[in-house]
Parts: structure tokens; sequence; C-alpha cells
């Protein structure tokens, strides 16, 4: 019994901490993701200044 006294503390301890750690992997937003149809409205995808330049 005092064995269980002990470890369940323990245990519990790290059932929250793995449940605080699968909600940050789960809320933390992600890198937005690319749209290739976004990208070929706006032209050719190796073009990034804007402007005059060469043709």
């Amino acid at each position: 019994m005092a064995v269980l006294a002990v470890l369940i503390p323990f245990a519990m301890l790290g059932v929250v901490l793995a449940l605080g750690r699968y909600e940050e992997l789960m809320l933390t937003p992600s890198a937005p993701r690319s749209n290739p149809a976004r990208r070929l409205v706006r032209g050719h995808p190796d073009r990034s200044h804007k402007g005059g330049g060469e043709e």
C-alpha cells in the first residue's frame, strides 16, 4: 500500500506532463502551406522581385 501511495502521484504527474506536450503539439499553428494555384496566378515562381527587370 505504501508503494502505491508513492508511485501513483508520480504516475499522475507523468500523465499530466504528457497531456501538456500533446496539447502543445495539437494547438501550435503549423507553418502556412504553399498553395500552388496561388503561385500560378501571381506569375512565375522564380520571380521574387517586383517591378521591371530582365524579361
